[in-house]
């Protein structure tokens, strides 16, 4: 099956977020637990049972985000160079926060101290805030729009700050994607474990839903009066080849939600984002936990999307120069690439969701402080 280059561009726009979705929902989990870790274990016991409880799986789940990183370096090179180069900083702090969570979780129980597994789990905590927070200040940034240019030969300017991303937007971004993946670990907590951490984390998912539906509500109250939007005023065939400079783009009021008023089935995305967090508080007080836990990654698939939806088709707007914003029909790689990376992904990733599967499946159950007890060394 050949395709053409415009159906190409769009089914890379919705790989790339199929695998912003998928780490979200998997190692977003883990990033919750790691920030519910200091306040919901109350002893040592209690917190080597958190830790275990995404111990067995975490490794795995943030391959997702490599891979994501990899699909964005071949399928959208002008992004990936714009961002990487841009949000250095920002990246940089996600990298090393990022590292506390393989020493944390193989170092923190070799050394029978207190200060030392305190000093570990407040580190565990790092890895899991920080990148959720910085993901949402950087999302809140690109709705808002970076400060990055093309020159005639393509060579990339970005004129902006670590400290400039991190605006009232920005960082209210940042508290619905901090409070949305904690709620999702609260959700994965109260699943694989019982008494009393498990009351705490039904607790705690509560708290977290309650902030992410009215974060999310200020946040899109903000978008729909008081941020201007981008929409192209002209550019090339979609299905053609250009250059990000070919096209005409202008801020509009208004702009980002354009596209409901277009597709009115994009409603759902948000729909899923302030349902799911609602649900997951009415059947995490019911004790449903499962459910609990599908509801929180409805929410937070549905936010994603809300975002991606909104911007599309947008994927890196330019707030100095609106012609240098990137898109889905401007940023990619040639028709050839696409096509075989098209039929990579199609063979590839059902095996990874099996394996996935299959590994949840084996590793499916309660993390018991009994457990704990009678594996002290072979357990996190």
């Amino acid at each position: 099956m050949i395709l053409d280059y415009e159906t190409l561009k769009i089914i890379w726009w919705l790989f790339v977020g199929v695998l912003l979705i998928g780490f979200a929902v998997t190692d977003g989990f883990d990033m919750g637990v790691g920030t519910l870790l200091p306040f919901l274990g109350k002893n040592d016991e209690e917190r080597r049972v958190i830790i275990n409880s995404v111990g067995a799986t975490w490794e795995g789940n943030q391959v997702w985000f490599i891979t994501a990183g990899g699909a964005t370096f071949a399928a959208w090179p002008l992004v990936y160079a714009a961002a990487f180069s841009g949000l250095y900083w920002a990246l940089l702090l996600v990298l090393f926060a990022l590292f506390f969570r393989p020493v944390g979780f193989d170092f923190r129980s070799k050394v029978d101290d207190p200060r030392w597994r305190n000093a570990w789990d407040w580190g565990l905590f790092i890895g899991g805030a920080v990148p959720a927070l910085v993901f949402g200040v950087a999302f809140g940034n690109l709705l808002l729009g970076l400060p990055f240019h093309f020159d005639r030969d393509l060579q990339v300017y970005y004129t902006g700050s670590f400290i400039a991303l991190l605006n009232p937007f920005g960082l209210l971004a940042g508290v619905v994607s901090l409070a949305m993946l904690t709620m999702h670990g609260a959700a994965y907590l109260q699943l694989r474990t019982e008494g009393e951490i498990c009351a705490r984390a039904g607790r705690a998912l509560r708290i977290a839903a309650l902030v992410v539906i009215v974060a999310f509500a200020l946040a899109g109250i903000w978008i729909a009066t008081g941020i201007d939007g981008y929409r192209i005023v002209s550019m090339p065939p979609a299905g053609s080849v250009f250059t990000p400079l070919a096209k005409m783009v202008e801020r509009v009021s208004g702009a980002w939600l354009a596209n409901y008023s277009a597709h009115p089935w994009m409603l759902i995305a948000p729909v899923l984002g302030f349902g799911g967090a609602l649900l997951a508080m009415l059947w995490s007080r019911a004790g449903r936990t499962v459910a609990a836990f599908l509801a929180t990654s409805a929410s937070v698939a549905g936010i994603i999307l809300t975002a991606g939806f909104s911007m599309f088709p947008f994927v890196m707007p330019s707030s100095t120069n609106p012609a240098s914003s990137l898109t889905a029909w401007d940023a990619v790689s040639s028709r050839r690439t696409l096509q075989i990376m098209f039929w990579v992904v199609v063979i590839f990733l059902p095996i990874v969701l099996a394996y996935t599967a299959w590994v949840y499946r084996v590793l499916r159950g309660k993390i018991t402080v009994e457990q704990v007890r009678a594996k002290p060394r072979s357990l996190y």
